[in-house]
């Protein structure tokens, strides 16, 4: 319906220029808003306000010009212009019953459009790394990336979803340092566990089936392996310089051979468990991007390269530093430490680097609160390598709490307590947590209410929403067990019939679906469509409460079953681009 206006007016702005009565730039877009007061109509346009002044025109007269050059519509019963020069529209009934029609015979593809007009846009999210089980924190991410990829597909980008694989650096150096002292447990070594160690139960597993696949031929006493190393943090030392020691010493003992075969099980093992855990969750991926081949592959020293070649960065104290103060950043970041080792951020730079080589007009990143930080430095070494960042939105998530019973959940990562995804999609199921993490801005805290995502009540958004679909698929059923018909056709050709006002309501809903769609994908917001769904739910259980479907009346009986069948389509299509299912009955 905006859109048929929208081109309305454009088409009126191009005749004016055309015959000379406007000399002017027309402006990008045409904003079309809902009314608040349906006296003042459906629909109002306030162009000929900003239009106004570059035109060298009062609003009020260039709108009069504007709605005498109106083509003619049989979607609109009556122009009016209103106050300083707002153009209001009066849609006939019949371009709002045509919905109806529109939503039956596109089906699954309405609300889909080709606003992106092919557009290449990476969206990277979640990317935990790979040293332990994805827990509720990473699922709203997972389930946050994955709905903003598709709304952005159904608007017509061309969406590639990446997770960026951190098989690289120090955070995997532990793990697999962690994994290799739980095995030389197993072999019969008392070994003092490292504070800043992995300690979840996962890392058992592992040590256990690396003692399997290897006997004892990786092990080496505790004498040798903690001989000289710094205390640790309930000693009195440096929690950090004794992983970072006790990570050298592995590496030593080991060999590198040796090593790497520590390392890639715990990696080989987390990272397929991650990779069957989103799939599950119905969260799939283009790609994998792998941080060790990025680092082979010279990436990482080639954004160093362009940075120094731009004079962006400079040594103190032994390290390269780049120089993102000059950027806006609070402080100057290390790329290269003085030992020689390369930071993360180098790291990423080269991936952020890499990923405007491939040729993405947009890159959107889905980070975790906790990040906020991070989005100058990234943004400053971009602009500094000659990049657009404004081609760079980064998304931030906050974190999920849970609830059980009124009472908040406890969680600690560091100790490895914490409910993993894979728990909590078992408790309240897959379409509960896809739906329940995206209900509010992303940016936002959110409480997670384990008890209302399993309670069958109207309460529970996303089971109010599921029974609606289901109640119509039920209607649909009992027209055999009544020995009734549906006829599609003569219900689209009496929909004049649907005078009721629940009725009305329903058939503006589903003309509103399209704009909601396209809203939620341009401003990165799922929740928008959460609270529209709920809404035509809510639509639908008042109509159904109030009438009877399977009347007496063919006419009226298939203009109803239309009406609902289109209810029940849209339900379906804003329910599959949450990635939440639509059952027929419940």
């Amino acid at each position: 319906m905006k859109h048929h206006l929208q081109q309305l007016i454009t088409a009126a702005l191009d005749a004016l220029r055309t015959n000379g009565v406007l000399d002017c730039a027309l402006p990008d877009s045409i904003v079309i808003e809902h009314t608040r007061d349906k006296s003042h109509g459906d629909f109002a346009c306030n162009v000929a306000m900003p239009l106004a002044k570059i035109a060298r025109r009062k609003p009020r007269e260039l709108a009069e010009l504007i709605t005498g050059a109106l083509p003619a519509s049989t979607k609109v019963s009556k122009v009016e212009i209103a106050g300083p020069g707002f153009i209001n529209f009066f849609m006939s009934s019949d371009a709002f019953t045509a919905v109806v029609g529109e939503v039956l015979e596109r089906g699954e593809a309405f609300g889909r459009s080709t606003l992106g007009n092919g557009k290449r846009v990476q969206v990277e999210f979640v990317s935990a790394n790979p040293t332990g089980p994805l827990h509720v924190g990473h699922g709203r991410g997972a389930a946050y990336g994955a709905t903003v990829a598709d709304l952005l597909a159904a608007v017509g980008f061309n969406v590639h979803r990446e997770y960026y694989v951190n098989d690289a650096g120090r955070q995997m150096d532990i793990l697999g340092t962690s994994v290799w002292l739980r095995y030389l447990d197993l072999c019969g070594e008392e070994i003092p566990f490292p504070v800043n160690g992995y300690k979840g139960d996962y890392v058992w597993d592992i040590a256990a089936t690396l003692h399997r696949e290897h006997g004892d031929a990786f092990r080496h006493p505790a004498s040798a392996v903690f001989q000289d190393i710094s205390p640790d943090e309930p000693a009195g030392g440096d929690k950090e310089v004794h992983i970072d020691e006790l990570i050298a010493r592995a590496k030593q003992l080991l060999g590198a051979a040796n090593y790497r075969t520590v390392f890639d099980l715990g990696l080989n093992v987390i990272l397929a468990d991650i990779k069957q855990d989103l799939e599950e969750f119905g969260v799939a991926y283009e790609e994998w991007y792998s941080e060790r081949k990025l680092v082979e592959s010279g990436k990482v020293d080639e954004a160093i390269r362009r940075l120094q070649a731009a004079g962006h960065v400079y040594e103190k104290d032994g390290a390269l530093w780049f120089r993102s103060t000059a950027f806006g950043d609070e402080k100057d970041r290390v790329v290269v430490r003085d030992n020689g080792v390369k930071t993360y951020f180098a790291s990423d730079i080269a991936y952020h680097m890499e990923k405007l080589e491939r040729g993405f007009e947009r890159i959107i990143d889905v980070w975790g609160a906790d990040h906020h930080g991070y989005v100058p430095r990234v943004k400053a070494a971009l602009q500094a390598m000659g990049d657009d960042p404004s081609k760079l939105d980064v998304l931030l998530v906050q974190f999920a709490i849970l609830y059980r019973g009124g009472e908040r959940v406890q969680m600690s990562t560091r100790s490895g307590s914490f409910v993993t995804l894979r728990e909590l999609r078992d408790e309240v199921g897959n379409d509960a947590a896809r739906f329940f993490y995206v209900l509010r801005k992303c940016e936002q805290h959110m409480d997670f209410d384990l008890d209302l995502a399993k309670s069958q009540s109207a309460d529970n958004p996303v089971y109010y929403i599921q029974y609606a679909h289901a109640r119509v698929c039920s209607v649909m059923r009992q027209l055999s067990e009544k020995g009734l018909s549906y006829d599609q056709a003569a219900g689209l050709k009496h929909l004049h019939l649907l005078t009721e006002s629940h009725e009305q309501e329903l058939i503006q809903a589903l003309t509103r679906y399209p704009e909601v769609v396209e809203s939620a994908a341009l401003a990165h917001e799922p929740h928008q469509l959460a609270h529209y769904l709920r809404e035509l739910a809510n639509g639908f259980h008042t109509y159904y409460n109030a009438h009877q479907f399977l009347v007496d009346d063919s006419g009226l009986r298939d203009a109803r079953l239309a009406l609902i069948s289109a209810v029940r389509q849209v339900l379906h299509n804003g329910l599959s681009l949450l990635g939440v299912s639509a059952p027929e009955t419940m």
